[in-house]
């Protein structure tokens, strides 16, 4: 009994709040794996948003770009013409009944290069901002309205935006601002400096956005070759090189000459500049 009673003070002392064995804290190896893990954290985090928008921005080919060019084709088996086109004395033209002839302006054949087009068939007034045509009071409801031929049609349209906003797609850029693409479709003269034809014009999209859809679709980005090009570049030397979107995502909505490799000033909180690209329809 008293080896027993000799023990328990010892262990008291060992145990006392003032011994170095209470003492907590951190080693220099745990802080360490502390910090490698919320590195790790912060990594896929940011890795995370770059797989999610890459995704969004894969969607947007898949179902709302890719499935308004098959309502388009859906639209020419079922009438025999293009979107707007007249069946009974087809011009092969988008909107083809608003065409009218003036002067010595031909109505089929010879010299079409200083032809003034119809209006584009768009579902709704296109937002001035996105340029998408030039005259803002082109867009005439139950006339060039891409819905209504749709519908008469019974094409089924992509979801859109919402039902009514089928022209519409709502997604955000990597400030995580709010853009809209909105699609319309229109004829080319040959004197249009991305060529002549029937096109669909896509408005909204920011930079890189713009990219990854011309390298899913030509299957590198470049501006000026191929079926999705951006709108206002001319065509370049066969076999040349090509040409850089105008625009990166450093730039905001708004900023005066953004270039391919420059370096806005956008800030966190700014919607990213957005350009407008045509897409080539084979019929």
């Amino acid at each position: 009994m008293r080896s027993l009673f000799s023990v328990l003070p010892a262990r008291r002392a060992h145990c006392s709040p003032g011994s170095r064995a209470t003492q907590g804290g951190f080693t220099l190896v745990e802080l360490a794996v502390v910090l490698a893990v919320i590195g790790l954290i912060i990594g896929a985090v940011a890795i995370g948003k770059d797989v999610q928008r890459n995704a969004e921005y894969t969607k947007i080919k898949n179902k709302f770009i890719d499935q308004w060019e098959q309502a388009y084709n859906q639209y020419y088996q079922r009438t025999g013409v293009v979107v707007g086109d007249s069946q009974t004395a087809p011009r092969i033209m988008v909107n083809g009944t608003a065409y009218t002839v003036t002067g010595t302006t031909p109505l089929s054949g010879g010299d079409m290069t200083a032809v003034t087009p119809p209006a584009p068939v768009c579902a709704h007034a296109p937002e001035s901002d996105n340029a998408i045509r030039n005259s803002a009071t082109a867009f005439v409801a139950n006339t060039n309205d891409l819905r209504q031929y749709m519908t008469r049609a019974g094409i089924r349209m992509p979801p859109g935006r919402a039902e009514g906003q089928e022209d519409l797609y709502v997604y955000t850029d990597t400030n995580g601002s709010p853009q809209e693409i909105q699609v319309c479709f229109q004829w080319n003269p040959p004197s249009s400096p991305e060529g002549a034809g029937n096109v669909m014009v896509i408005a909204g999209l920011t930079p890189d956005l713009a990219r990854m859809l011309d390298q899913m679709i030509d299957g590198k980005p470049d501006a000026q070759e191929g079926r999705f090009r951006l709108r206002g570049i001319a065509n370049g030397t066969p076999n040349g090189p090509g040409v850089e979107w105008s625009a990166n995502n450093s730039f905001g909505r708004g900023a005066g000459t953004p270039t391919a490799t420059g370096a806005g000033n956008t800030r966190d909180e700014e919607q990213v500049i957005t350009l407008t690209a045509i897409y080539k329809m084979n019929q």
